[in-house]
């Protein structure tokens, strides 16, 4: 079937509520409640809150937990946001549709595809990581190996139906949601000294070492912009949920979760983290802050434990981020976005663009043994803000199709921003502020000015194609 590109900022009906269709086939809905719910629990915990969660605490001290409040605070205006307008009009391209229905074509194809190319360049870093992993365990083996493991069994899973992928991600999301419950009790516990061999640290650990602000105001300027970034991989959730039993349900509850899931998960465990031992600890940059703790309470072999919690993390985020890039492409080309032959279907799966996401995945792959400080550091750059642009577009995406909702179809409104529109512009202030606080460091203005350059040009190649359309009519 020939698709002809959108002309306006209004998609075609079919994709807007999820029923798209390409070469008479449905994407299927094989996405059950418990799938849905799994993910957007899993979706908070990412490698980054095990690992690199250090780096933050190292710059902040204990401070850090203030730094993820009021970044959890932006997440939370940000996917209450995004859950409005998927709620009321669940897609597979989820912001991406949302973008190209509120402010035009171009804004769809810039949002989409920077999406895009932040989960497959995000799919060779984790396989990377992976693959370094088994490569601890097993020295005699060379990491090529895995991270080809690693492709064609992700690959594999998102090739068949949809329900594999949910069932993979049910499972992950568990072992990360139980691994981190455990660390919470534990880490309770020994603050109330009622672990053996282990007294109450009370606030010392707070209130010592130069206080809870022991590098200043700047040291918690320098570790915001990474407790922001650690959230990132939530959106998928709203993609997904277009597969799903329920849509619009499944929405709606995970949005209205996202609360106590952000402050049991990342600020709960930053506080436990910052109270059982010291922030200038070396082992919490060296090791990461949740090794650093069970080391601290004598857990044997916390090392390794925590390896095989970060190796399911990472795996969880490799086959979220393939379903994720494979769905936003074929949603694209279904809107004319993108190349034709990314739209097709068949078994209810996008199977082209699994494919082609999967093989952009494993060439940037290739790009780190062959040019790792060039090439791929330029890629690793240039979607270092792309989550900001993208929370960007859904905050201004919002701000007009609440209105286009309330006057045409306010039945549709299932989820609600809270303070409308007040909250919304509070957002969009608290996304420029972070993209400004990035110009304070070397290495985070480098990604911003080369996330904005990106950015720039697809919404330059949008405008052209979305003038040409129009020109063409």
């Amino acid at each position: 079937m020939n698709r002809t590109p959108a002309s306006s900022a209004q998609p075609r009906d079919a994709e807007a509520v999820g029923t798209d269709r390409a070469d008479g086939a449905l994407l299927s809905h094989g996405l059950k409640q418990r799938h849905l719910s799994m993910i957007a629990l899993g979706g908070v915990i990412g490698a980054g809150l095990f690992v690199s969660s250090g780096t933050g605490i190292a710059a902040a001290g204990p401070a850090i937990v203030i730094a993820y409040v009021v970044s959890g605070l932006l997440v939370m205006l940000v996917m209450r946001m995004l859950g409005e307008m998927s709620a009321a009009n669940p897609a597979s391209g989820s912001f991406s549709v949302h973008a190209e229905r509120a402010i035009g074509p171009w804004a769809g194809f810039t949002a989409g595809w920077m999406f895009c190319a932040l989960l497959c360049v995000a799919i060779a870093a984790e396989a990377i990581g992976a693959a370094g992993i088994m490569v601890q365990w097993l020295p005699d083996t060379e990491s090529w190996m895995w991270v080809a493991l690693f492709m064609v069994l992700f690959c594999g899973t998102n090739l068949a139906a949809v329900s594999n992928f949910g069932e993979f991600e049910f499972w992950f999301a568990a072992l990360k949601i139980t691994a981190i419950t455990l660390f919470l009790v534990l880490g309770v516990l020994a603050i109330l000294g009622v672990l053996p061999d282990t007294d109450a640290p009370g606030t010392a650990n707070l209130t010592g070492n130069h206080g809870f602000l022991p590098n200043g105001f700047d040291g918690l300027i320098v570790g915001l912009p990474a407790t922001v970034f650690a959230y990132g991989g939530l959106e998928t959730v709203t993609i997904a949920a277009a597969e799903s039993e329920r849509p619009v349900q499944g929405v709606a509850s995970a949005v209205r979760t996202a609360m106590w899931r952000i402050a049991v998960f990342y600020v709960g465990s930053m506080l436990v983290a910052v109270t059982l031992i010291p922030w200038n600890d070396p082992s919490v940059v060296t090791d990461g802050p949740y090794v650093a703790v069970l080391g601290h309470l004598g857990i044997p072999a916390a090392g390794q434990l925590m390896n095989v919690i970060v190796l399911v993390a990472l795996l969880s985020a490799m086959n979220a981020n393939i379903y994720g890039a494979s769905r936003m492409a074929y949603s694209l080309a279904r809107r004319g976005e993108g190349p034709a032959f990314l739209a097709k279907v068949s078994g209810g799966v996008p199977r082209v663009t699994v494919l082609a996401c999967s093989a952009f995945g494993f060439f940037a792959v290739l790009l780190s043994y062959w040019w790792p400080d060039t090439v791929f550091k330029w890629l690793l750059n240039a979607v270092g803000a792309a989550v900001l642009i993208v929370w960007g577009f859904i905050a201004v995406s919002q701000l007009a199709m609440r209105k286009r909702l309330q006057r045409e179809a306010p039945e549709k409104l299932v989820v609600k921003m809270w303070l409308f529109p007040y909250l919304t512009w509070v957002a969009l202030a608290g996304i420029v502020a972070v993209l400004a606080l990035m110009t304070r460091e070397a290495d985070t203005r480098t990604q911003l000015y080369f996330s904005a350059g990106l950015a720039v040009a697809l919404a330059a190649v949008g405008y052209l194609r979305q003038r040409m359309v129009t020109t063409r009519r």
